[in-house]
């Protein structure tokens, strides 16, 4: 699985939008200008995003975009599907080659990354705009009280020995072993 530019750059623009936007619109010139992307492929995606039903057009003066429903129920799934990204790791499995590969490899290797796209999407579709923005809120706190200015040009995984992906919390259970449940083999999903 390869995600775009079309899918980053629609969770990036949608993550600016629930940021600035504190239920007023917000103009594509000004994720534009913040998020470094061109306004033409921003204009695309929000047609997209608006015809998927996640953002909501404003016209007039003082005119842009909002959300179309509250950042708890957007999914970044949601998101991804408005643009059509394609997150499914078996996609290319599933094609002609199903016809003429009968093998246990082949089957091995379906059942693997069919299962990898069931763990995506469960991944996508329990991640909402509201909780990156808690996770940003976060990490911004963590940041400031680490004395870290954030540099408004550089993507949160490029700031200093700051580990921004995971509060502390969440690192001490990651590092605890109880916590991690044994993969059975091929690709099967533990349940």
């Amino acid at each position: 699985m390869r995600l775009t530019s079309k899918g980053r750059y629609a969770v990036r623009a949608m993550l600016d939008l629930t940021a600035s936007s504190n239920g007023n619109p917000v103009r594509l010139q000004e994720i534009s200008t913040r998020q470094n992307i061109s306004l033409h492929y921003l204009e695309q995606l929000f047609r997209k995003l608006r015809n998927g039903q996640t953002v909501k057009s404003v016209r007039g003066p003082g005119g842009g975009y909002v959300l179309a429903r509250p950042q708890d129920q957007i999914t970044i799934k949601d998101v991804l599907d408005c643009v059509g990204e394609n997150i499914n790791p078996a996609k290319d499995i599933l094609g002609s080659e199903s016809e003429t590969a009968n093998t246990v490899e082949y089957h091995l290797s379906k059942n693997y990354f069919q299962n990898l796209g069931i763990i995506m999407r469960e991944y996508l579709q329990t991640t909402t705009l509201g909780d990156l923005m808690r996770k940003a809120n976060e990490t911004k706190a963590l940041m400031e009280k680490e004395g870290v200015k954030l540099d408004e040009n550089k993507e949160i995984g490029e700031i200093g020995d700051i580990d921004v992906t995971a509060p502390q919390a969440d690192q001490e259970i990651a590092q605890s072993p109880e916590v991690h449940a044994p993969r059975k083999p091929f690709g099967e999903i533990n349940q």
